[in-house]
């Protein structure tokens, strides 16, 4: 191969590549005739491994050939890239531009759950009588969650409470926000008003009045001279503020081992007023909460002189509470998550 030969080629290659890189329709077919052309295996380089063969005298002669070439290239392919990037920047911006004059998505509002909704206005009612929210743990030791409310291994009472219990020894699921009495009278001395919410568990069957996992109230109050009499004022307000101030109220006899007197608390039935329907079994009331005076047992667990100081306890199921103010019939729906039950809250 001589002079002349490797100057065709080399002039056949720019006018080859040049109308290569005008046909380009893209960025990525630039890109890739860039490769194919001056890349390391590239047809350029191919054409230069001609040059050994030359004469000494001819070789600056074709590198100064090459060097044009490739500067000529090289200048086409940026134009012609500066041209294709711009081209493909402007049909993005084309497809992603946002019509200003359509109507906005609307924005679905949120709103409280129920059951919080419900626990944070008993505890707003309570507040006002001087009661202060406290947290207990969930996971509870059996001591706490029954033995020190009188409800020793052996006492048939346990019967009432289906546990759930966790692979640490002596612990369980607690049943019951009760264990919090015990806590809170080993903060401090009375007076105490306290109240507990929280998340209880029970082994129970599934359906539209028992659940597994549900939430309770605890209310308690201790001091020196507490009476029934204080329970049951203290009741009957909560009630009239949270269901009406024309709602009857009523004490029952009740029982739990951690209370004695106990009392099982009615209000008349917010469905018929009182009437008698089948949400209440046709009697007129509803059962909203069991309460009693503490037990003198309990008092001493708590680190407390019963002869000194007396107090009541009060304890509601949230869900109840809710399915009351708000007709509910089925407590399952609290926890299924759909927002086409939750978004009635708003």
């Amino acid at each position: 191969m001589d002079l002349a030969d490797l100057t065709r080629d080399l002039e056949a290659l720019q006018a080859e590549a040049l109308a290569a890189i005008a046909a380009a329709q893209d960025v990525a077919a630039l890109e890739a005739l860039e490769l194919d052309v001056l890349g390391k295996k590239g047809r350029l380089t191919g054409v230069l491994r001609g040059i050994g063969a030359l004469p000494a005298e001819d070789r600056p002669q074709v590198g100064a050939i090459a060097n044009s070439v490739r500067t000529a290239i090289e200048q086409a392919l940026d134009e012609r890239g500066t041209g294709l990037r711009g081209s493909e920047r402007t049909a993005r911006l084309m497809a992603e531009a946002v019509d200003v004059t359509t109507p906005g998505r609307p924005i679905r509002r949120g709103s409280r759950h129920p059951i919080n909704e419900t626990i944070a206005e008993i505890a707003e009612i309570f507040g006002q009588f001087g009661f202060v929210v406290y947290e207990a743990p969930e996971i509870e030791d059996d001591v706490r969650n029954f033995q020190m409310l009188n409800i020793p291994p052996d006492h048939p009472a346990r019967d009432l409470w289906d546990t759930l219990y966790v692979d640490i020894e002596g612990h369980l699921l607690r049943t019951h926000t009760s264990p919090g009495q015990i806590r809170v009278m080993h903060e401090g001395p009375p007076p105490i008003r306290a109240l507990l919410p929280g998340r209880c568990f029970r082994y129970e069957a599934i359906d539209a009045s028992h659940a597994s996992e549900f939430f309770q109230v605890e209310g308690l109050m201790v001091d020196e001279g507490t009476t029934m009499g204080d329970l049951k004022g203290l009741l009957e307000q909560f009630a009239k503020a949270m269901y009406g101030a024309d709602k009857r109220t009523r004490f029952r006899p009740g029982y739990y081992p951690f209370t004695e007197p106990s009392v099982a608390f009615d209000v008349e039935c917010v469905v018929c007023g009182g009437s008698g329907c089948p949400a209440c079994s046709r009697t007129g009331w509803m059962t909203i909460l069991g309460a009693g005076m503490v037990h003198p047992v309990v008092l001493q667990y708590g680190g407390l002189d019963p002869e000194r100081y007396q107090g009541f306890a009060f304890g509601m199921g949230v869900e109840r509470i809710a399915n009351l103010r708000h007709s509910v019939g089925d407590l399952r729906l609290y926890m299924e998550n759909d927002l086409r039950f939750l978004g009635q809250f708003r």
